[in-house]
């Protein structure tokens, strides 16, 4: 089914909209404390997703990060660079990757469906652990999702060098694990969190897989996290190799690939 055959049948007009807010950029040290396991993954020369520090040595990012644009390749992960919190050239720590794994049931040649989308989830194991003192990193959300305000911390394309924060955006409708959300992102920022607020400090609800227009309102979409997190850190602790398979990741729309990472759809 066409997504936008299933969000213009789920979304009511006007679901909160007003309520959602406008970016704001991290620039000062103050307002980027609280934010600092978000950071910049570096794909070799000039790409990037944006990415969680969820352990001290995990980042949680979208699948279809980590493979190469225009190819049926995959990242070497010798290529693969997170800086955690990164603001102006200076990141509070930087990491190589010393592994990698997309969730098995990604398909990367598949379309931006309910399914795939589900399922586009991926974590970097670092070379070395950073500090949770330092850098603290954020739990994913485990509750029921509901329809509501949420929040989402960003990179994106035109604000590469500093995090932006939408304080508040709109979970708009789920389809089974995947979500529609009206907030504000761009190309790189897929993998970004998506924050619930419900008990003090943000958890983790989703990430970025893609984002789409519909009848010139653009709409981001994500996925449920638990199941799919504990899916692919059992991957990685038995060095399953998804990566290992010839495949090509799509950009959906008018057929030009960026190097990103996101996904940008015109239905």
């Amino acid at each position: 089914m066409r997504w936008l055959a299933i969000i213009l049948c789920l979304m009511t007009g006007g679901v909160a909209s007003a309520q959602t807010t406008s970016l704001r950029t991290l620039d000062t040290d103050y307002s980027a404390a609280s934010w600092k396991a978000v950071g910049r993954i570096d794909f070799g020369r000039g790409a990037f997703c944006s990415g969680t520090l969820i352990a001290p040595d995990l980042v949680l990012t979208a699948a279809h990060c980590l493979y190469q644009p225009g190819s049926n390749r995959l990242w070497p992960t010798d290529a693969i660079r997170f800086r955690a919190g990164l603001r102006d050239g200076e990141a509070v720590a930087t990491r190589s990757a010393k592994g990698a794994a997309a969730h098995a049931k990604f398909d990367p040649i598949g379309p931006l469906s309910v399914y795939n989308v589900a399922h586009d989830v991926a974590l970097i194991q670092l070379s070395e652990p950073i500090s949770t003192f330092d850098v603290p990193p954020f739990y994913i959300h485990n509750d029921r999702i509901a329809p509501g305000p949420v929040s989402v911390v960003s990179y994106g394309r035109d604000r590469a060098n500093a995090q932006t924060r939408q304080k508040q955006c709109q979970m708009l409708a789920q389809l089974g694990d995947a979500m529609v959300f009206d907030c504000d992102v761009t190309f790189g920022s897929s993998g970004s969190p998506v924050f619930s607020h419900l008990n003090g400090r943000g958890r983790i609800m989703a990430v970025i897989s893609g984002m789409m227009d519909v009848e010139g309102q653009k709409r981001s979409v994500g996925m449920a996290l638990p199941d799919r997190v504990t899916e692919v850190k059992r991957q990685l602790r038995l060095q399953v190799a998804p990566l290992t398979a010839k495949v090509r990741r799509i950009t959906v729309g008018n057929g030009q690939r960026n190097n990103t990472g996101a996904k940008f759809v015109r239905p």
